[in-house]
């Protein structure tokens, strides 16, 4: 007997074609396959199905294939909360980042997640919008969906959050070296390093009136000033430190920018805490007129893709990202598989990429 007609129409917002005719018979969608209705299509018991759905090898090679195959026409999912409280775990990790919007963090998350799916974890992913309420928030968050471990990128929950959750939780934290928690592993740059090498580059260009804006409060912007500072003064160059405080923002950077940029005299280059940041200083020094890197040399930090695009070819201080995210999945694996071991440090090495918006000191501007 033929159904009911069915007409289809276009929705052009979501770009996908639905049915609509014939719903008002009473249309709902099928009951989900179970174990049972496996068990019943493969002819065994649910308990073998249960066996063959965790992997174990103690079931024939006939049984499995037979067990799997009526699990592909069923249509069955695993339920991943059912197997949560037999196992004990989840195979979740959850990963709070900054700012989604930074290409740092996704960069990191894909070095991240590539490792972990190796490792048979999947990957939950949060924002903590700068904004240290959100991030405890988020890391409540987390912990009562029992992950099986968390990864905290350039987020500073507060002290007593970060305690109770790495009391639960394997943790590692990723760009802030203040953690003094027992058990608690840190993956971080050698960021005053990274600024020695920008100011150092400067100089060779010839530069002496060299400003840096500041980053958002973090060990990570705390550091890199620090190492601008000592470069600066290895090279004598103290009288001309110029430090703008800011935040990791694009339209944080513009500001500051353009209040360096007012000065009389003005620097002649700029280390920016970041790529973001940078991309701010590429704005102020537009909107005032002035050419990049003739009048202005601009610095970077992170080398993200931003960077390289060729019509910015901004230089900039490259953190091996995806190696950094890759460190801390080995870092969780292991502290998951041991708990008990004592917490670690890696630190990575950045390396300077030299790009277009470096140039020599313009004419009068190394005194």
């Amino acid at each position: 007997m033929s159904g009911p007609s069915m007409q289809t129409t276009a929705r052009k917002d979501v770009g996908v074609t639905i049915p609509t005719g014939g719903l008002s018979d009473g249309f709902s969608p099928r009951p989900r396959p179970t174990i049972r209705n496996v068990a019943e299509r493969a002819g065994v018991s649910k308990s073998l199905v249960s066996l063959v759905l965790r992997g174990s090898p103690h079931v024939s090679e006939h049984r499995r294939e037979a067990v799997l195959q009526a699990a592909r026409e069923l249509g069955y999912r695993p339920n991943a909360v059912a197997r949560s409280l037999v196992e004990g775990r989840t195979h979740l990790v959850g990963a709070l980042v900054a700012d989604l919007h930074n290409p740092f963090y996704a960069e990191f998350l894909d070095g991240l997640q590539e490792s972990l799916h190796g490792d048979g974890l999947r990957l939950l992913i949060g924002s903590g919008r700068w904004d240290p309420a959100f991030e405890d928030e988020a890391v409540e968050a987390f912990l009562e969906l029992r992950v099986d471990g968390l990864v905290l990128l350039g987020v500073a929950p507060s002290s007593d959050t970060l305690a109770e959750a790495s009391a639960y939780t394997p943790t590692v934290v990723v760009g802030e070296r203040d953690v003094e928690l027992e058990g608690v592993d840190i993956v971080v740059d050698d960021d005053q390093l990274g600024a020695r090498f920008a100011v150092d580059h400067l100089v060779e260009l010839g530069h002496q009136r060299i400003a840096h804006i500041e980053g958002a409060p973090s060990s990570a912007a705390r550091c890199r000033c620090e190492g601008y500072l000592v470069a600066m003064r290895r090279h004598a160059l103290a009288p001309y430190i110029m430090v703008e405080h800011g935040d990791f923002s694009e339209e944080g950077g513009r500001r500051a920018a353009l209040a360096l940029l007012k000065r009389d005299p003005r620097p002649t280059a700029i280390f920016a805490a970041n790529d973001i940041v940078a991309m701010g200083v590429l704005t102020a020094a537009s909107e005032l007129g002035l050419r990049v890197p003739e009048d202005v040399s601009v610095v970077g930090y992170d080398n993200t893709h931003l960077a390289a695009v060729t019509h910015i070819s901004l230089t900039s201080v490259d953190q091996p990202r995806r190696a950094m995210g890759r460190s801390a999945a080995a870092l969780l694996s292991d502290r998951i598989t041991e708990p008990g071991k004592t917490a670690r440090l890696r630190q990575v090495s950045p390396q300077l990429v030299v790009r277009r918006s470096t140039g020599p000191a313009p004419s009068g501007g190394q005194s």
